[in-house]
């Protein structure tokens, strides 16, 4: 059950960055969607949702291999932890 809900946490966010890069692409091709008032606002959105989805993503897998001692050196933890 664990890790159907740790599936769940990374597959939102992925979404989300998908969602985005499709806004982006959306607004730089004039396709305005009913929920977004311009194709500026759309960009910004879109923008937004990658780097967000995207950046959790990243950062989560960063956090698991930095655990596990599977980063380079110069990401290693100094500490004990």
């Amino acid at each position: 059950m664990t890790r159907i809900i740790a599936l769940l946490v990374l597959v939102i966010p992925g979404i989300a960055g998908v969602v985005g890069i499709k806004l982006i692409r959306d607004s730089l091709f004039g396709i305005v969607h009913p929920i977004f008032p311009n194709f500026i606002i759309e960009l910004i959105a879109g923008i937004l949702m990658f780097i967000i989805g995207f950046g959790f993503v990243g950062g989560f897998i960063f956090y698991r291999d930095r655990k596990r001692n599977n980063v380079q050196q110069r990401f290693r933890n100094k500490g004990g932890n």
